[in-house]
Order: C-alpha cells, then structure tokens, then sequence
C-alpha cells in the first residue's frame, strides 16, 4: 500500500513545534522573534504569498512587520530598508519577496540581507555553509529543508546505504537538496537536462527527488519499486475536464502511474508546498534563538 504523505499536516506539525520553541524562548529569555517581510509592486501573486507569510508568522507568535513598496522603488530605496532591517535588533528575519519587478536586481539585495538574518537561505554565505557540511552554523534553503523533513520522517536520521536521485541542479533546490541528503549520509547522482539516460539512473533511486519544472515527467518506469518519491515541481497545465479555459496544477512526476509503483509518495498540490513557508517560520526562530545565544532547536 503506497503512502501519500500530507504535506499539510507535516508542516502543521512543525508549526506546532515552531509555536512552541517560540513561548520558551519569550518566557526565558524576554525574546520574540521578529520576521520583517518586504515585497515591492502589485503582483498579485506576490501579494498573495506575503499575507499567507505574515498571517502565519502571527500565528506563530511572531512579531510580523510588513513592508509594502510601489512598483518605482528604486533600487537605493530598497537596499536602504534593507540595510536598516539589518541593523534593528528586534528583526530576526528578513525575506524580500521574489521576483521583483523590473528593472530592480534581486542578487545584491539578497546577497545584503545579513547571513543571519536570511531565512530564506539564500544568501552566499549561507549557501557555502551547506555546501561545506556546516548544517548548525548557517540557514537552510526553505524548500529543500522541508523536503528533507519528509526523508527523514520516511527514512529517518540517517540515510547511510541508501541511493538518492535529485533530478534538478538549481541553486535555489537541486544543489541544496543534494548536499543534505549527503549530508545525512546517501549516496547521491544529481541528474540534469545533459545526463545520459536519465530514466536508467532514476530506476536506482531509493530517494527520488524531482525539480525540474516539467509537468509529469517522471513516469513510473522511472521510479525504482518501493521507493520514496518527492515532487518539487509545480506546473499549470490546461485541464478541459475541468471546462474550456480551465487550468490545474501537476507536478514534476506522473503521480497516478508513479503512486503504483512508490512506497511513499508526495502530491502536488498537498505536498512540499505547504512546508516551504513552515520552514519559513522555522529558520526565523532558529535565527531569534541564535542571535539570543541559545541552542537553536531542530525541526
């Protein structure tokens, strides 16, 4: 029988740890954490994410500022916000919402946001820090942090003898993705868009992990039986089922065909989704605990 994890209910798990780390460090220590959330323009999209960001950061105990710019922020502007953001001891966190609108750079204003203080694990620094095996030492990448939280809860801690297969080599999710499997001890092929045969290195995954952003591209031939598989991608691709013009969104692995041969599968939606802003609330209160100088809790 193939599981179906619920991507919903793991990151509510992780909430409820996040909630609970977050009263402790106020009741010992007289600290809450604070987020500061930044977003420029009017994509709707953009704005849509920050309130569920903000909302959830409240939720979480969190002190949660907002900052909303118009659509002509300069790029001095916005590197000014963030330099102050940087420089108030109340803000744990800081997350600018990408992508920014034209004609503003988003790397040096994410390289600016102190390593610290990135929750989105994106800046240089701490992407070294992963990279060089220092998992306490720095801030993790969102998506693949709470993509690894499923491994492990599927495999647990350590994943020693165990073949892993991240189909993607972003920067944003493959690399990351791929050092914390190794990290956690398996054996890991990163596959790409130039690697020869790439169904035949898939079919020797016992973890396989898919980001690629190509809608069903992982067909169950793929897929080794029993294994875990994690779908990153998310696609919208037309669904006349649904009625003329209608959409749907799939991910990067043909879950119907590919949940007959898996063990563990996640969907899409319903699956890392859900804990990329869990991971959010995560890193934030990890960051708060640091900057206190206590032992920053795992999730």
């Amino acid at each position: 029988m193939t599981t179906v994890i619920d991507g919903r209910e793991v990151a509510a798990s992780v909430i409820g740890a996040v909630k609970a780390a977050t009263v402790v460090l106020e009741h010992e220590a007289g600290v809450k954490p604070g987020l500061a959330v930044v977003i420029v323009g009017n994509d709707p999209a953009s704005h849509a994410y920050v309130s569920s960001k903000s909302k959830m950061a409240k939720e979480c105990g969190f002190a949660s500022v907002q900052h909303t710019l118009p659509e002509d922020t300069t790029q001095e502007a916005l590197a000014a916000l963030v330099g102050t953001l940087n420089a108030d001891p109340a803000i744990h966190g800081i997350l600018v919402q990408l992508p920014l609108p034209k004609p503003l750079n988003s790397e040096p204003i994410i390289q600016s946001i102190l390593p610290e203080k990135d929750v989105d694990g994106l800046n240089i620094v701490n992407a070294g820090k992963l990279a060089t095996g220092d998992l306490d030492g720095g801030l993790v990448s969102c998506t693949p942090a709470g993509a690894m939280v499923f491994v492990k809860r599927t495999h647990g801690e350590d994943l020693s003898g165990l073949n892993a297969v991240v189909i993607g080599r972003s920067n944003l999710f493959g690399k990351p993705m791929a050092t914390l499997l190794l990290a956690a001890n398996a054996t890991v092929t990163v596959a790409h868009s130039r690697t020869k045969d790439i169904a035949a290195v898939c079919r020797g995954a016992d973890i396989l992990v898919a980001a690629v952003g190509r809608p069903e591209m992982v067909k169950a031939d793929w897929v080794k039986p029993g294994a875990t598989v994690i779908d990153v991608g998310i696609n919208r691709v037309p669904a006349p089922e649904k009625g003329e013009g209608k959409s749907k969104l799939v991910g990067d692995v043909a879950f119907a065909e590919c949940a007959e041969v898996a063990a563990v599968i996640t969907p899409v939606p319903g699956g890392v989704g859900p804990m990329t802003i869990a991971m959010l609330m995560a890193n934030t209160v990890i960051a708060a605990y640091r900057k206190a100088g206590r032992k920053a809790p795992k999730f």
